[in-house]
């Protein structure tokens, strides 16, 4: 099983970007993705989820409206845009997949918010 997080790089606050995570060797459709982040000296923390076949997404409050996640369940992808980001935002993204018999973890893009 692979998940291979994209998209990170840098971004002046108020800029947007897209994050991807790619799956394979999995069946995407019957797992729930979620995207964490981690910023320098913070615990990691949940970023928000989509249910499988797209059922509901949710999103922590400090995402006040800016996030949005998607899923492709015929790509196997699990997208996060992030609009009007902020220095906070700063971090290394990862994706997560999982259901009542496995869970997995991506090795993580790099989101950096700075003017």
């Amino acid at each position: 099983v692979k998940l291979v997080e994209s998209g990170g790089g840098l971004m002046q606050p108020g800029g947007s970007l897209r994050l991807s995570c790619t799956t394979s060797g999995l069946r995407f459709g019957d797992f729930v993705m979620r995207w964490y982040r981690q910023s320098p000296g913070k615990e990691r923390e949940l970023v928000g989820a989509v249910g499988s076949d797209a059922h509901g997404q949710s999103y922590a409050d400090f995402v006040e409206g800016r996030f949005t996640i998607s899923r492709d369940d015929g790509k196997d992808t699990v997208y996060l845009q992030m609009n009007n980001l902020k220095p906070e935002d700063t971090g290394v993204y990862y994706c997560y997949a999982y259901n009542y018999y496995s869970h997995h973890w991506g090795q993580g893009t790099q989101v950096t918010v700075s003017s």
